[in-house]
């Protein structure tokens, strides 16, 4: 008997690796993990130095990828936000066997500025910020979430439900605020980009301040089967600005490499 797609995704399990940016903790996966169908298992991570991984530290991209990749031990489906990205990034080229997909979220192979790179930010503007973030952990953090929902009445709505749930969660260390800031500035892997072969999903907001929407341009030169999605009106969060959209591509791409 030949069983049909939907009859066939009732009886596989995929995991699906969720993976944070600087600063936050799993708690921000929430709304999508509600979204998603009893097929996909989640598995959201604390990076070292955030929530329930507090404690612990790390000094290099290296470290991060090696805590995720102990985490899993079968081929899986991972999505990577902006810091998040980085790592899942570096985990596809150090440990493909470990991967099916990945979807990279307001995610960039440089995240600063140079004169052959136009797309990144000035490295005042993650100084700027990590001076904020260690001053004040609560009021920045809830003030960085407003404004990636900025325009968005959903968005709004369900940052008004998952506020709670992140700063419930011990805020992250100061050493790995300082760790993830220096990557951010430092970490650089354009030309490694064609060494990805699995599927890469690459989401961009089309108002992110951060991660430029320009990218979009020139991604595929680097690697022609990166596929881009712009979502509009989005900024740093599109999972959260807006959820729908979001989990929709993500569960229609899930569905491709089951």
């Amino acid at each position: 008997m030949v069983l049909g797609k939907d009859k066939f995704m009732s009886l596989v399990k995929i995991k699906c690796v969720f993976v944070h940016g600087w600063g936050m903790n799993q708690a921000i996966w929430q709304p999508v993990v509600d979204s998603l169908p009893d097929w996909i298992e989640p598995v959201c991570i604390d990076l070292p130095g955030h929530g329930t991984n507090v404690q612990s530290g790390f000094l290099t991209l290296s470290d991060l990828v090696e805590a995720c990749a102990e985490m899993v031990n079968e081929p899986a489906y991972w999505v990577g936000w902006s810091l998040g990205g980085m790592v899942v990034s570096q985990l596809a080229l150090d440990y493909p066997e470990k991967v099916k997909a990945i979807m990279l979220v307001a995610n960039s192979p440089c995240f600063i500025y140079k004169e052959d790179w136009l797309y990144g930010m000035k490295a005042v503007v993650f100084d700027e910020f990590a001076a904020s973030l260690e001053n004040n952990f609560i009021e920045t953090i809830q003030r960085f979430l407003s404004l990636q929902v900025q325009g968005s009445e959903s968005g709004r709505q369900i940052l008004r439900q998952l506020r709670k749930k992140i700063l419930a969660m011990p805020p992250a260390n100061v050493q790995a605020l300082e760790a993830g800031l220096k990557l951010l500035k430092t970490v650089d892997i354009r030309d490694q980009l064609i060494n990805l072969k699995m599927p890469v999903i690459w989401i961009l907001g089309d108002k992110d301040a951060l991660v430029k929407v320009s990218l979009a341009g020139v991604l595929q030169k680097y690697n022609s089967q990166i596929e881009i999605v712009v979502i509009e009106k989005a900024a740093h969060a599109p999972f959260l600005s807006h959820l729908d959209q979001f989990s929709e591509k993500l569960i229609s791409s899930v569905k491709k490499v089951v």
